[in-house]
């Protein structure tokens, strides 16, 4: 008997529960027992997949692989995961043998979400047993159990209270060495997966160790001015925990991470910092809350959440393609998307920014824009990514415009332009006083500054102001049909948030320090 785990975002072994079932049921029943990742074209030909996120991946696997006593244990195997399992199964029914196939559940992509109905039926199909295990706070609906946000935060809170499960004593484990003759070692897995092959020089490396080494610096040092540093790019590149890729590929638990803030509340050795990681605390709630949502209306990848905005933004192929490849006149928003190209990763409000620009002010729908950060986040997690499009750009039907100046931004958010000259070098000469709308300079000023607006640098695809009031009035139009608002309720009622209760820190905090009024917002979601 083989007890497969079978590793999709969940790239750790400690607090594992598809690993510890595996385990407990080779204990009891007997039979052998191995790791699988299986390379499938399928996923990484996604137009939302990239080369990044690959590189992330494998460098988590050769890590995971280090943690292991045998080679043997982790097997690779390429192709789509039907394919896989129905060469797994051919092969140990010539011996007369079974298996159990054990994973976590996974709120991913339409794609993912598909492969996995079309694994479910291969294994009802070949009588094979799946047994899958919530990996955070996300609960699945059933027939016995229909969508409900009633109860969720007390849901959420309870299984993130429940002991971690530990990592298995290794060196005990019957481990199975891969049956199939194209098994790779993680050391010849490929180089070039992903739809988009963008490098990212200043991406974050991938595995549980580096993850592990940034958790305790976060908790440690950088997290002390976390909540005053999320705004600006600047500030929260050093103050932001960083951690969203090792928890969107797995390497950490959010669970494990969780209970290490709330260890660190209670030796923090001042109010600041325990304001800051209760303030961190809070997103942990708002990752669950936003996945959750794509688990409850996974369609929400490709249309609008509220039915009303279907086909109202018309797709301008020129603006795209300016907005993508930061050249759309606005300093700080092409900045960030030169940051974004080689990082990997950028602040959460300036990934709003980005989408309220090309929603609001350029009018595109948000399809492809949507996929263009997709690709170019390290940190890509849908279930946040795709419920956070439809927020930033309108089409929820409950949540009001988020206009997002990105003017206003820059001079509230790299007062001195500094950001902007890092990564926009062409503007490198530009003072301080026409850093953040350099196309307002005279021309015998642009001169002296070496960069000509509409050579060197663009000016603005649209005037702000203009843009924005033809957008509001395009809203408010669509509102003012009939059953708009009735099918706006009952998305709230669906996909909207409840009251929870405040975290121990938050409780226990110094009111007159202010700790005691921190409030969770997803404006503010670090994790993005």
């Amino acid at each position: 008997m083989l007890h497969l785990v079978w590793l999709k975002r969940d790239l750790r072994l400690h607090d594992h529960a598809a690993l510890t079932a595996a385990i407990s049921a080779v204990r009891q029943q007997g039979g052998r027992l191995a790791l699988l990742y299986a390379i499938e074209p399928g996923v990484w030909s996604q137009p939302d997949s990239s080369l990044r996120q690959w590189q992330f991946v494998r460098e988590a696997l050769f890590d995971l692989q280090q943690q292991l006593t045998q080679d043997a244990a982790l097997w690779c195997l390429p192709g789509d995961m039907p394919d896989v399992l129905q060469r797994l199964w051919q092969q140990q029914q010539a011996k007369g043998q079974s298996f159990s196939l054990y994973s976590h559940e996974e709120t991913g992509n339409l794609f993912s979400y598909r492969r996995d109905q079309a694994v479910r039926q291969w294994c009802r199909k070949h009588d094979v047993i799946w047994h899958e295990f919530a990996q955070f706070g996300v609960r699945r609906a059933s027939r016995s159990r229909p969508h409900s946000r009633d109860d969720w935060a007390a849901h959420w809170a309870a299984f993130m209270e429940q002991a971690q499960h530990a990592m298995p004593p290794l060196s005990e484990c019957p481990w199975l060495p891969c049956p199939l003759p194209d098994a790779l070692p993680v050391t010849a897995l490929p180089t070039n997966l992903g739809y988009d092959q963008t490098p990212c020089p200043g991406r974050q490396p991938g595995g549980r160790s580096a993850a592990l080494a940034l958790l305790s610096s976060f908790l440690h040092s950088r997290g002390r001015f976390y909540r005053g540093s999320l705004g600006s790019p600047l500030s929260a590149e050093h103050h932001a925990s960083r951690l969203s890729p090792y928890l969107a590929w797995g390497c950490l638990s959010l669970r494990e991470v969780l209970q290490a803030v709330r260890a660190a509340q209670q030796q923090a050795p001042d109010t600041r910092w325990r304001i800051s990681l209760a303030a961190f605390e809070s997103r942990l709630w708002w990752h669950c809350h936003f996945i959750q949502k794509l688990e409850d209306a996974p369609q929400q990848e490709h249309q609008p959440l509220h039915p009303a905005w279907a086909g109202v933004r018309q797709f301008n192929a020129a603006w795209y393609a300016a907005w993508a490849n930061g050249q759309t006149g606005w300093p700080l928003a092409d900045a960030c998307m030169k940051y974004l190209q080689h990082h990997g990763w950028l602040n959460f409000r300036m990934r709003a920014m980005l989408i309220s620009l090309a929603s609001y002010p350029l009018w595109l729908p948000a399809r492809q824009p949507a996929l263009h950060l997709a690709r170019w986040f390290t940190d890509y997690e849908p279930g946040i990514h795709y419920p956070q499009v439809q927020m930033q750009s309108g089409t929820t039907g409950i949540n009001p415009p988020r206009m997002y100046n990105p003017t206003l931004q820059a001079q509230k958010q790299d007062p001195q332009g500094v950001f902007i000259r890092r990564w926009l070098p062409q503007l490198a000469q530009v003072p301080d006083s026409w850093i953040h709308q350099p196309w307002s300079m005279s021309q015998c000023l642009q001169a002296q500054c070496g960069v000509i607006i509409g050579r060197d640098y663009p000016a603005p695809l649209v005037h702000f102001e203009q843009a924005t009031r033809q957008a509001r009035e395009h809203i408010r139009q669509l509102r003012q049909q009939p059953a708009y608002r009735h099918t706006a309720m009952d998305i709230g009622q669906q996909h909207g948030s409840r009251k929870r209760r405040h975290s121990r820190a938050v409780k226990s905090g110094d009111s007159k320090s202010g700790s005691s009024k921190i409030k969770a917002s997803p404006d503010q979601l670090d994790l993005f």
